[in-house]
């Protein structure tokens, strides 16, 4: 692996990280306004990055199938989504729109909490993954400058994510020391996962589409489950509506500037 490669899969990490240490910038605790627009930022700019820099390579990876291009982003997209749905009902966690609640069943809050920022990683990971498998096959239709956005995009949503899982665990009386490593810990999934990724779908270069769309199925998945529902919820949903609007334009400006 390459600096470039390796550059591009630890740059959203880097956006984690960069989240988390709002702990020992901030009060204790994220008001309910700042969170609905720290998530609709984040969704926007995944909804925009899953098709801008996922789908539409996969469609034109599969121009070749005529009236059938669909076929390829079409299933990817929807066993992405099925992937996402059984690791959301099998793996034990508290979704974000209940982050402040108590504890359900056996499991500390803390532990539920770090888990539901650790399954929205897990896509985002595959993503950067799985472009960057593409842009060393040379077959996906995708530059070197859009797989950069792409991780540049995900590491820009990541810090508000970072502090979403940290500024809480501070709320509780955590330290903030402790409460910056485990919100960094929460986003470590992304880099393993992209080099999985990345592996796996170099040896299947011929279905290159279809795991571009697998990983868009997947980030929209997390964005219409747990993104949309916290930032459109109770009072001022407006700010996550305008938050949406901003991050999904960065991300395109972005994407088709650069790309």
């Amino acid at each position: 692996m390459n600096i470039q490669f390796a550059e591009g899969i630890l740059i959203p990490f880097l956006g984690t990280g960069l989240g988390a240490a709002m702990v020992f910038f901030l009060k204790k605790q994220i008001s309910g306004k700042v969170q609905k627009a720290l998530t609709g930022f984040a969704a926007g700019v995944m909804v925009a990055a899953s098709f801008w820099s996922l789908l539409q390579p996969a469609l034109e990876g599969s121009s070749e199938m005529g009236t059938m291009a669909f076929l390829p982003a079409a299933v990817g997209f929807l066993v992405g989504v099925g992937f996402l749905l059984g690791l959301d009902v099998l793996t034990p966690h508290m979704h974000m729109d209940k982050q402040y609640e108590g504890p359900r069943s056996g499991y500390k809050k803390t532990t539920k909490l770090i888990l539901a920022v650790t399954i929205h990683n897990v896509p985002e990971g595959m993503a950067v993954g799985v472009v960057y498998a593409g842009l060393r096959s040379g077959s996906a239709g995708i530059t070197a400058a859009g797989a950069l956005t792409l991780a540049l995009g995900i590491a820009i949503q990541n810090i508000p994510e970072g502090a979403i899982v940290s500024m809480p665990l501070l709320a509780e009386g955590m330290p903030r020391r402790k409460t910056f490593w485990l919100g960094v810990l929460s986003g470590a999934v992304e880099p393993v996962a992209a080099v999985i990724t990345m592996l796996a779908a170099g040896l299947v270069t011929p279905v290159m589409p279809y795991f571009l769309a697998f990983a868009a199925g997947a980030m929209m998945y997390v964005v219409v489950e747990e993104l949309i529902p916290e930032m459109s919820e109770g009072k001022h949903s407006n700010i996550g509506t305008i938050a949406f609007s901003l991050g999904f334009v960065l991300m395109m400006i972005l994407d088709v500037a650069l790309g």
